[in-house]
């Protein structure tokens, strides 16, 4: 039997699927975004689930790096996803870190950030709408 105080606690922290989870990150970094990064930004996360599926999630990052203040803030917001083996990076060890994962730990921050970056790509699609006419 429980209790209200139990009840109570349980509906203000509820559990939270991992993809629940993925998707509250996605949103609340995309509305951090400000108005004049969206633009960059939307390309950047677009491009991103086919870039590490074509070259792999080393790659797909050096991408990001090569695009400098543009790409830090996807950086920023992959290293505070909370990737497994990943969970202590941030934008300037990102990179870092993921070269030093084991095969293992690779293939599943592989997995995991191809997750996180459709989120933030449907994020940002829901959040910043079209201009198209």
């Amino acid at each position: 039997m429980t209790t209200t105080s139990q009840q109570s606690s349980a509906s203000k922290n509820p559990t939270l699927f991992r993809d629940q989870q993925r998707a509250r990150h996605a949103y609340r970094c995309v509305a951090s975004v400000k108005p004049h990064e969206q633009r960059d930004y939307e390309i950047a996360v677009n491009d991103l689930g086919a870039n590490i599926l074509r070259g792999g999630l080393c790659a797909a990052l050096a991408a990001l790096q090569r695009l400098g203040p543009r790409g830090e803030v996807v950086l920023a917001h992959l290293a505070a996803a909370g990737v497994p083996g990943l969970e202590r990076a941030d934008k300037t060890t990102l990179v870092d870190e993921v070269r030093k994962l084991d095969t293992d730990g690779y293939i599943l921050a592989t997995r995991e950030m191809l997750r996180v970056a459709a989120w933030l790509k449907r994020a940002a699609q829901a959040t910043f709408g079209t201009t198209e006419a």
